[in-house]
């Protein structure tokens, strides 16, 4: 087996972002990120790679059976963030203010995003 790299990039987006799926099939939708994987580098966004789940139904845990509807994974590297500031979608950087504080930055406005 593999061994797992301790170090991983940084992301750039965390969870509450807005994003905007740029590839797949949900190309051009946008919404908040839900969850984050770092590990396997891939986010899951609301109303987004919307995939169907066949569930048993289980009365014990009072679980219905059925087809439910849920969020998928997307993998990190098709997702821009939108910038509050110019409401586009943007790459992000990184830059470090006069108060020592590291924050992510618009790379076309160069708006801060509120951490």
């Amino acid at each position: 087996m593999r061994e797992t790299n301790t170090k991983h990039k940084l992301l750039g987006v965390r969870h509450g972002d807005v994003v905007k799926i740029m590839a797949g099939r949900s190309k051009g939708k946008s919404g908040k990120i839900l969850s984050v994987n770092p590990e396997k580098r891939t986010v899951t966004v609301e109303h987004a790679n919307i995939i169907k789940k066949h569930t048993r139904a289980n009365p014990q845990k009072n679980i219905r059976g059925g087809i439910l509807e849920k969020e998928g994974p997307v993998h990190i590297s098709n997702v821009m963030l939108i910038c509050p500031g110019c409401e586009k979608h943007t790459r992000v950087g990184h830059t470090t203010l006069p108060s020592g504080a590291k924050v992510r930055i618009c790379r076309r406005c160069n708006a801060t995003f509120e951490n």
